[in-house]
């Protein structure tokens, strides 16, 4: 069953949070879709991942001809064709719990800057909560992660 953990991110920006969380995930032998809202910006998050991460994390954006083979593929909702046993939600993308269930994680990242961002993730909270997933929720505030609730 598929553990859903919610990352607020308040001080950490997503250009290096997701890196280390992808980082974690292919240590553990997942493959992964980041899945975004726009084009624009999972173009940028590709760039991101290109230029500021300090190890290699071999990825590619959603729609070449290599999707399949692509340890990280970055997406805006084209399923899990590489095989993907964790799914990554950023910029507000949307949380299907069915979707959810079978995969080892799901990450949720929301910028806590915005009221509409941390509402959404209130609101996948709550879709988790009702569908009796285990979730965990984490927060950046204190300047390291820290376990804020567990369900």
């Amino acid at each position: 069953m598929g553990a859903v953990y919610f990352y607020h991110l308040t001080r950490t920006p997503l250009e290096a949070a997701l890196p280390m969380l992808l980082g974690r995930s292919l240590q553990a032998g997942w493959r992964v879709v980041v899945r975004g809202t726009s084009a624009e910006r999972l173009g940028w998050l590709d760039e991101q991942l290109w230029l500021g991460a300090e190890d290699f994390l071999p990825h590619g954006l959603a729609g070449g001809p290599h999707d399949r083979d692509q340890p990280i593929l970055l997406s805006r909702g084209e399923g899990l064709v590489n095989g993907a046993t964790c799914l990554m939600l950023v910029d507000g993308a949307a949380l299907d719990v069915a979707e959810a269930e079978p995969l080892h994680r799901v990450c949720v990242m929301f910028d806590g800057g915005s009221p509409e961002a941390v509402a959404a993730a209130r609101g996948q909270w709550k879709q988790v909560a009702d569908a009796t997933l285990p979730a965990q929720y984490w927060s950046d505030e204190s300047g390291g992660w820290q376990k804020m609730a567990e369900r």
